[in-house]
């Protein structure tokens, strides 16, 4: 697994199959980011079967069969969509794109499964609901920085057993190593990838409708910048904003892209979450000056203080409980209006956010 390149950072657990063999298959399209690896081996992991592979770039196919060497290449993303076999379509596409995909595969008659950010703009994410409305069919979001980290599906399983009492707020840091060599020329373009809230910031605003139960939230304050790179004008290498939910909790979190090459991960993601009764941290892929591992829980409550360190303890359920969710048109993984939700926020967040102007 990639730990310097959160790009193509890729979590491998272990099988948990929740069906039987061939119940379950899907295919992979859209392999312009890293994320589609860790989004494949989930499924594979909970018993799917990855039948098809398209991207019309030939290179990024040859990796990806590297990887999934009994996966046929379709010619056309048509070729998928037509398979009656196929049940759901992974995709990593640029993120403007993203929509637009879901929405070809949705009214084809099957599920879909994108990596966040799930949309740009605020008229996709309605062409997306009203497709889902139209066809009910899912549009899953992979929202990795909480479904594929063993520290943060813990922490949700703390909270729900009362550990901390009831959550006032989470404070996310969602700091990213940019790699700048690595980079398309997409990744700094604003009408792709869709600013800096609405992109790494969506897995900050999904933990905090998460951690805190809240079903919607308003923005109170967000802000971005663009201090290190002038010559990608459109980029944004910082980030914060700050939101009250409608069950009175608040939270805030920072994003930006100024990982230091020294540190062995490629962000020290960490997570604050604050209750009547206690508090949790989560120091998800790295405990700096400590240990090089990831998944570390602290928490601090009535009975003392604990440090957990839960690696290869817990799992990663989303993946099982989605599989079980398409066959059985169920919202166990993730609500699809959860889901939507935190898009929405995102979006919102990115609109109305003060630009700092050096």
């Amino acid at each position: 697994m990639q730990k310097t390149n959160g790009m193509n950072y890729a979590p491998v657990g272990e099988s948990k199959q929740v069906c039987e063999p061939g119940q379950f298959i899907f295919a992979a399209a859209a392999l312009d980011h890293g994320h589609i690896y860790g989004m494949c081996n989930g499924l594979l992991e909970a018993g799917g079967q990855l039948k098809w592979v398209y991207d019309p770039d030939q290179e990024k196919v040859n990796k990806f069969i590297k990887n999934y060497p009994n996966t046929r290449v379709a010619n056309s993303l048509e070729q998928i969509l037509l398979d009656q076999e196929v049940m759901l379509v992974a995709g990593a596409a640029i993120t403007s794109e993203r929509c637009a995909l879901g929405l070809r595969v949705m009214a084809s008659g099957k599920d879909y499964f994108t990596d966040k950010a799930p949309f740009t703009t605020l008229d996709q994410l309605e062409a997306a609901r009203s497709m889902v409305a139209e066809t009910g069919r899912k549009y899953a979001v992979y929202y990795s920085e909480r479904l594929h980290n063993e520290s943060a599906i813990y922490a949700g399983q703390l909270i729900e057993q009362g550990a901390i009492g009831r959550v006032l707020q989470v404070i996310g840091l969602g700091p990213h190593r940019i790699n700048l060599a690595h980079r398309p020329e997409w990744f700094f373009q604003r009408e792709h990838f869709g600013g800096i809230l609405c992109d790494i910031g969506s897995h900050q605003i999904e933990q905090f409708l998460y951690f805190t139960g809240a079903k919607n939230a308003t923005l109170a304050h967000s802000k971005v910048a663009n201090y290190q790179y002038p010559q990608y004008p459109g980029f944004e290498d910082f980030g914060d904003a700050t939101f009250i939910g409608d069950n009175g909790a608040t939270g805030y979190f920072r994003v930006d892209w100024f990982t230091p090459e020294g540190l062995s991960t490629w962000g020290d993601g960490r997570t604050t979450i604050m209750g009547t009764d206690g508090y949790i941290e989560l120091r998800k892929y790295v405990d700096i000056g400590r240990e090089s591992t990831g998944d570390h829980v602290y928490l601090v409550n009535g009975e003392g203080e604990q440090h957990i360190q839960v690696t290869g303890k817990v799992g990663y359920p989303y993946f099982g409980q989605l599989i079980l969710d398409c066959l059985n048109r169920t919202e166990n993984a993730m609500t699809q209006e959860h889901a939507f939700k935190a898009a929405e926020l995102c979006l919102i967040a990115q609109r109305d956010a003060f630009r700092i102007v050096q």
